[in-house]
């Protein structure tokens, strides 16, 4: 399996709000959650589905290869602009990204990650986008969408449920993606067509929604997907009228493009990715918290 991704990166330690009133990592005085984000996203992308995996056989004292039917070829680009990064301080080995630099708007950078993977068309069997702090965990998340694109069609695209983990006496895990309002996605998809999905995965049922908050802060396309996108009339034209620039960059085109699911609430976990930190856990406490299984607030 050959894989290519795509990652925005920027960086610009001018305080939190940015050009469009919002407060984001990448303008934080402080680099060092910028710097371990991004080599944690990079980091899990080889551990995960890098070709260089092995056991330790013990009786021969010898490493033997691990994982061959599920290795890949992986190639993995990240996209500045203007030289506000921080692509020379991580602590990775020469090789493991490929650099992209543009004079692209910062906000508009996953946009140039769009146009890098349609270059690679014709290349790979997987594209994918990330924002430079999700960590994907899942050793499985390539078979897992080739599974459920053999099984429900190439128009429809599964999107992992975004998830941050907090102190334990606070919660174990929290999905940060639940629904917003559905007149913020009437314009671009029709929840009504086909709004779910079922069938057995290694004989457990899982069920799929039509997702009522598409984003994700990623896309993973197999190569007939990535070619439908790149021949739409309205790719690459960086329009941004999902919620921001960000969002729009992430999730705007395949929304337009494919019917989008997630996993239920029941399986969310099915297909997920991990946010780096706790921006949203710590929103929610500060909204006033959680209730834990016996109907009690938990702080």
């Amino acid at each position: 399996m050959r894989v290519v991704v795509t990652i925005p990166h920027y960086y610009e330690p001018r305080g939190r709000a940015t050009e469009d009133g919002r407060e984001h990592g990448s303008t934080g005085l402080d680099p060092e959650p910028r710097r371990v984000a991004l080599t944690a996203c990079v980091e899990a992308l080889w551990r995960n589905y890098g070709p260089r995996q092995h056991v330790f056989d013990i009786e021969q004292h010898v490493s033997l290869d691990a994982n061959r039917t599920r290795g890949a070829t992986i190639d993995i680009v990240v996209c500045t602009t203007r030289g506000r990064h921080l692509l020379g301080s991580l602590p990775l080995p020469i090789g493991a990204v490929q650099h992209h630099a543009t004079r692209a708007e910062p906000l508009l950078l996953g946009f140039e990650c769009q146009a890098v993977l349609r270059d690679c068309l014709g290349y790979y069997d997987y594209y994918a986008y990330l924002e430079d702090d999700l960590i994907t965990r899942d050793p499985w998340l390539f078979r897992k969408l080739a599974w459920f694109t053999s099984t429900f069609g190439d128009d429809s695209l599964l999107q992992p449920n975004r998830y941050e983990v907090g102190p334990l006496g606070v919660t174990h895990k929290i999905y940060i993606d639940g629904p917003i309002r559905a007149q913020a996605t009437a314009s671009f998809q029709d929840l009504n067509d086909r709004p779910s999905l079922s069938a057995d995965f290694l004989n457990v049922p899982i069920g799929f929604d039509r997702a009522k908050n598409p984003h994700a802060g990623c896309y993973f396309l197999n190569a007939s997907q990535m070619e439908h996108w790149s021949k739409r009339p309205f790719f690459l034209d960086r329009d941004t009228g999902f919620v921001g620039p960000l969002e729009s960059a992430a999730t705007l085109g395949v929304m337009r493009t494919f019917r989008l699911y997630k996993g239920r609430h029941e399986n969310a976990s099915f297909l997920e990715i991990e946010h780096f930190g706790t921006e949203f856990l710590n929103f929610i406490i500060g909204a006033g918290g959680f209730s834990s299984p016996d109907g009690q607030g938990a702080r």
